[in-house]
């Protein structure tokens, strides 16, 4: 017997309520199925989801189901930017994961459908798959185009750096601002949004070559309609929930996908939080070790040159796969109701991989510029370390991929500071000079909420004499657009007492990517063995003041006084 009957039978009003919506009584005995999306006026990302959910609406109920549409809008980390939104935006995950648990535990579904498509969307959604245990399936919402000339959201950070120290005119940054984002969808380049889309289809989750499609593309909508038919098809088989088809496997296989594809460094929070959700152990350290000797093969935005969009039509997840398959576990099943490897075989005996390389030739591209053979990579190291040592006893973690060669090995004197703000104005006004760490804290999940540090990161990486002979190390983390020497997640955070608190102005830093070690070396200059730092870091600790909390109300006091690491996902507790 279906979920949804069981709880029909002890709930009278049900019927009665479910008929007040236009249900006919034939409609109460079919297969219920919850159809969640993020749809709403809030970004491109969202603004054509309720189109794309109505469409999943109609396949499920033409295909004898009952389809019940749930909204939990995200909200869009690039309005959020440069202002205190920011700050909202981790704690907006576990938000709508939680909103969707009280969707769908208050009247029994028997599968749903997910529809979303940006930084923390996806990964709520697929939170919420783990967490709600129906077999479910999740449509990403697809990638923009670029706007004229190539030009994609990500480089507005630079051209607003640039615009502050007079290199360009307002007419043109304002030129740059209104044409970078033509259309609706995620962000194309690959960031987080980009990578968590892969991610979902890496793990199984989503239908095979479906990640990033064009998302005002007649190809978008017939997936959506195909999601919604397998819906209707793994409730009716019964027992192919979520955490019989992802484990241990499934992770590591994702973990190696994004190393493929240089993905954003926020993977690193978001999945070690959703395979929580499913029982797998998982965290930052798996990355490095996974990453270790990986092949990095994409050459998309903000690491490479191309526009996230020529990412599907050059073969997708697939194609990828296809490089990278003998690391793979080929025998881990996926909502098609069969394995990976029987995936990449259908998928390589249908037409998929003919219909890209035409639009590819539209676009004056080769599938090789775009996702690089298995014997030809980008790089040959992942794209991720963790790194310890005594300014980070539980880690930090740095996109070496997107850090200058120069940069792998060096001693920085320590730039401290409180906040972002005070950061960038130093960097923008020239107070931060070659061979400075800018040090910015109390950025981290406990202290604000943990928000990017984009524009930081864009002012040192598009300012020539400063973005291969300085670094940012934070407790924060960073948008999946940033690019430059950039170290961030710094754990224990400077709120919870971590040693990023008491570094102190001329203090020396060594940064060691290749050996995975971060170090303070020296005390005001004057150079100090590990005893003597430990002894230092100890007595500044006692004689500073206890860190004072800065949310007293509403979500973030909520969210800063229960985050865990980021290092295991920084979920709420």
């Amino acid at each position: 017997m279906f979920e949804s009957q069981k709880t029909r039978a002890i709930a009278p009003e049900m019927d009665s309520l479910k008929m007040g919506m236009g249900w006919t009584a034939d409609d109460l005995e079919k297969p219920q199925i919850i159809v969640e999306s993020t749809a709403g006026d809030s970004h491109p990302g969202s603004v054509h989801l309720l189109e794309l959910s109505e469409k999943v609406r109609r396949a499920i109920d033409g295909e004898g189901g009952k389809a019940a549409r749930y909204f939990a809008t995200d909200i869009c980390d690039g309005q959020a930017q440069g202002h205190d939104g920011i700050n909202y935006s981790l704690a907006s995950r576990d938000a709508i994961c939680n909103l969707i648990e009280i969707h769908a535990k208050t009247t029994a579904f028997d599968a749903a459908v997910f529809l979303s498509s940006c930084d923390k969307s996806v990964p709520a959604h697929l939170m919420a798959i783990g967490r709600l245990n129906i077999p479910a399936i999740l449509v990403p919402g697809g990638v923009m185009n670029a706007g004229p000339g190539l030009l994609t959201l990500e480089q507005i950070g630079k051209y607003s750096a640039m615009f502050k120290r007079d290199e360009i005119t307002a007419e043109q940054f304002l030129w740059y601002k209104h044409h970078a984002c033509p259309s609706c969808g995620a962000c194309s380049f690959m960031g987080t949004a980009s990578t968590m889309q892969i991610l979902a289809e890496a793990l199984g989750l989503a239908l095979p070559g479906s990640a990033l499609l064009g998302a005002a593309t007649e190809d978008l909508s017939l997936m959506a309609q195909r999601a919604g038919k397998q819906a209707v098809e793994l409730a009716r088989r019964g027992g192919f929930r979520p955490r019989d088809i992802v484990n241990e496997k499934s992770f590591e296989n994702a973990v190696i996908v994004h190393a493929a594809v240089a993905g954003s460094s926020n993977s690193l929070i978001h999945l070690p939080a959703i395979a929580r959700e499913f029982g797998v152990p998982l965290d930052a350290a798996d990355f490095d070790r996974i990453h270790r000797g990986a092949r990095y093969l994409l050459d998309i935005r903000p690491s490479g040159k191309w526009p996230a969009q020529f990412f599907h039509p050059a073969g997708g997840v697939p194609r990828v796969m296809e490089e990278i398959k003998a690391k793979l576990n080929l025998d881990v099943m996926t909502v098609t109701g069969k394995t990976l490897g029987e995936n990449l075989i259908d998928i390589k005996n249908s037409d998929f991989y003919q219909k890209g390389a035409a639009e590819l030739a539209r676009l004056g591209v080769k599938r090789e510029d775009v996702i690089r053979p298995f014997d030809a990579p980008v790089g040959e190291d992942g794209t991720i370390a963790v790194l310890y040592g005594n300014l980070a006893p539980d880690g930090a973690v740095v996109k070496h991929s997107a850090v200058p060669q120069e940069m792998f090995k060096a001693t920085l004197r320590a730039r401290p500071f409180n906040s972002e703000e005070e950061a960038i104005d130093a960097v923008l006004t020239g107070k931060i000079k070659r061979g400075d760490a800018v040090i910015i804290r109390y950025e981290g999940p406990r202290g604000s909420g943990m928000p990017e540090m984009f524009y930081t990161t864009e002012a040192i990486a598009s300012d020539p004499r400063l973005s291969s002979s300085i670094a940012l190390i934070t407790d924060g983390r960073f948008s999946g657009a940033s690019r430059g020497p950039a170290i961030g997640h710094v754990s224990p955070e400077a709120a919870a007492g971590g040693p990023i608190a008491f570094i102190e102005e001329g203090d020396l830093i060594e940064l060691d990517i290749k050996a995975r070690s971060l170090n303070i070396v020296a005390l005001a200059g004057k150079a100090a063995c590990a005893e003597e730092v430990a002894a230092a870091l100890k007595a500044r600790k006692e004689q500073s003041r206890e860190w004072k909390q800065r949310y007293t109300r509403g979500v973030l006091k909520t969210f800063t006084e229960n985050a865990a690491s980021p290092m295991s996902g920084a979920y709420i507790n």
